[in-house]
């Protein structure tokens, strides 16, 4: 049984089956509910000098979390930008919100890990470095 289960790990192994480790994670709590804000596009810009790039997007889970922005490589390093657009969700609930979309931008100096969540209402917003 030994053997089948080290042939099997190797054979697993070879097909290149590696969890994939990212560095950056969000969050986003409607604190009017107490619950996370599912559904929500969130965008990812890098600054380049002086201009914004695109890196990546994503919706929040079921439990108003992203966990994979940002795949763990040599260097990450930089001012990104995280735009939450909470306006849909907002409208989907029958809410005007005073916020269209809240940006965070916050530096990525090393290799850590990084989670930058928001707490959110309709009339505001604060966010931190979680972990």
């Amino acid at each position: 049984m030994k053997k089948l289960v080290v042939l099997l790990f190797l054979f697993v192994s070879t097909l290149g089956y590696t969890q994939e480790k990212f560095q950056l994670s969000t969050h986003i709590l409607d604190i009017s509910k107490g619950q996370g804000a599912s559904n929500v596009l969130v965008q990812l810009e890098k600054l380049d000098g002086k201009k914004w790039v695109a890196i990546d997007e994503s919706k929040t889970d079921s439990n108003g979390r992203i966990k994979e922005f940002l795949k763990m490589k040599t260097s990450n390093t930089g001012v990104y930008k995280l735009i939450f657009m909470v306006k849909p969700y907002f409208e989907s609930q029958k809410l005007e919100s005073f916020y269209p979309f809240v940006e965070v931008v916050f530096e990525i100096k090393d290799n850590e890990h990084y989670h930058v969540p928001i707490t959110l209402s309709a009339n505001g917003y604060s966010t931190y470095r979680g972990n």
